[in-house]
């Protein structure tokens, strides 16, 4: 099922942005009165959606994004009151049918069938890569960390939630924690990610998807269709976020059932506190 959401993602931005183009060359033709400015309403919509997250990616959206029902609903009701044909085929095809199943299908998680991670266990042994050299995971528990499994360079929701956490930094530095970031993609891109913060986070590599696989978050064919060309693993690991304590012990884990919905740092932060872990003294708050 994980393949038909890699290719249905592909389809899906690839038919609402040539539909938008189609659309407005239609209704500059025809006129206000055109059944296609439906097709543009319903197309222009997920079109302007994906663009804005590219251009200004954001850790999250709103669960259900309403205005793109909205807009898919509203859309093809135009087309297919206005005269139909092809015009309400693209509005019903993008809109009815694309728009949610991109909403309640492909943006959903099933519910991972492991308990590998529940929190009061110990972290699972794995091996992650750091600037070509195997680095154990029992050498990245001697601190508490924050670890951050993102799917690649080419998520823009994984980039703004990377950025988020960059921006908490102190705080989390504060409470003696450890940020590690966790892919699968080329060294080539995790190193030029890696440059683009000026915090020390450590970046790590999971070649093949080992770790990702032990802990239960693998996602198999995850990556859109295409996207191999770039040089990306088909499989990736789902969006994740560990919390663990000094020695390893798992005292958060976030495993988001929805893509497009990232957990709050403030999130982390209320765990560390509660926990005890590196609590900030008033003096070194001060400081």
């Amino acid at each position: 099922m994980t393949r038909a959401k890699s290719l249905f993602i592909t389809l899906y931005l690839i038919a609402a942005m040539a539909g938008t183009a189609v659309a407005i060359y239609a209704v500059a033709r025809q006129g206000a009165s055109s059944p296609w400015l439906g097709a543009l309403l319903v197309c222009g919509a997920p079109a302007l959606f994906f663009t804005r997250i590219f251009v200004r990616p954001t850790p999250r959206t709103s669960r259900h994004v309403p205005l793109l029902l909205l807009a898919a609903l509203a859309g093809s009701a135009w087309s297919i009151a206005a005269g139909g044909g092809w015009a309400a085929a693209v509005a019903v095809g993008v809109g009815l049918i694309g728009t949610p199943l991109y909403l309640f299908w492909y943006s959903r998680f099933a519910r991972p069938e492991t308990a590998t991670l529940r929190p009061g266990t110990a972290l699972p042994a794995f091996t992650l890569r750091e600037d070509g050299a195997e680095v154990g995971s029992a050498t990245l528990t001697s601190r508490p960390a924050l670890w951050i499994f993102y799917r690649g360079n080419w998520c823009p929701l994984c980039m703004a939630q990377i950025r988020e956490i960059a921006e908490q930094y102190r705080a989390l530095a504060e409470r003696g924690v450890e940020v590690l970031l966790v892919s699968p993609q080329p060294e080539d891109n995790t190193r030029a990610l890696a440059a683009r913060f000026d915090v020390p986070m450590r970046f790590l590599g999971d070649p093949g998807n080992a770790a990702a696989e032990r802990l239960g978050i693998l996602e198999r064919a995850g990556l859109p269709a295409g996207m191999q060309a770039l040089g990306y693993d088909e499989d990736v690991p789902r969006p994740t976020v560990l919390l663990t304590d000094t020695g390893g012990r798992i005292l958060h884990a976030d495993l988001t059932d929805n893509y497009r919905v990232r957990p709050e740092p403030a999130q982390f932060l209320a765990v560390l506190d509660r926990h005890g872990v590196g609590t900030p003294s008033p003096t070194r708050s001060a400081a």
